[in-house]
């Protein structure tokens, strides 16, 4: 868990670098009309943060195995509106929610992390297997950026 720690710190330091030196008119642009611009993507990954900080504090309290919060991610994507949102807007919305991830997983116990969560499909995993997913999540989305 020190690993994601450290590499979500890292994250919410870097990215917003990264994606401010991209052009506005790349960052809006649908590569083709059912995938995602690369804002949509950058608020996927707010809305991923939003739906994980869920996840991250009610799999240490509810019963276990925790039944994991599922969600619509492209109706999530539609209906947030993206593309017309500043990139400012969504930089700061995602280190925010990702900061309060990192406040969260400090606070995480150990035997916690080894708390029962039910994905579905008759697939069980740890607290600590989620929030490593969360971050393989992220770091896939970002190299789409």
């Amino acid at each position: 868990m020190t690993h994601a720690l450290a590499k979500l710190k890292e994250l919410i330091t870097e990215v917003p670098l990264k994606i401010q030196a991209i052009p506005e008119e790349n960052l809006t642009a649908k590569p083709q009309p059912n995938k995602w611009s690369k804002k949509e993507i950058l608020g996927h990954l707010c809305d991923s943060a939003l739906v994980n900080l869920q996840r991250f504090v009610r799999a240490q309290y509810e019963p276990l195995p925790y039944q994991v919060l599922k969600y619509e991610q492209d109706q999530w994507v539609d209906r947030m509106n993206y593309r017309a949102l500043p990139t400012a807007h969504l930089l700061n919305l995602w280190a925010a929610l990702n900061n309060q991830i990192v406040a969260v997983l400090e606070n995480i116990s150990e035997d916690k992390l080894k708390n029962s969560c039910d994905v579905g499909e008759a697939k069980i995993v740890s607290l600590e297997w989620l929030i490593d997913d969360y971050l393989e999540h992220m770091e896939h989305h970002l190299r789409q950026i």
